[in-house]
């Protein structure tokens, strides 16, 4: 997580095929704002809550994660944070 910065995350991005926008990176610093309260980052379920709670229900249902990272969005999402796979996580 400290070897972590913007850059290493747009490069990790352009390995999954992505171009990082401003809900990207809403998402990822809730991601980091996470792990650094629980210590883990939170698998699909637990993220959804997350970040309906942060940023509204609009933004915090699953189907608007999968557009942002598609495949398995806690796990993209984890990885372009810099944070280690979610629990639980395929």
């Amino acid at each position: 997580m400290a070897d972590w910065s913007p850059e290493v995350a747009e490069a990790l991005a352009r390995e999954e095929g992505i171009t990082l926008t401003s809900e990207h990176w809403e998402i990822l610093q809730l991601l980091r704002d996470f792990y650094a309260r629980y210590e883990m980052a939170p698998a699909m379920r637990p993220l959804v809550k997350a970040v309906q709670r942060a940023l509204g229900p609009e933004k915090g249902r699953s189907i608007h994660l999968m557009r942002l990272f598609p495949g398995s969005p806690a796990k993209v999402a984890a990885r372009l944070a810099g944070l280690p796979k979610p629990t639980h996580c395929l």
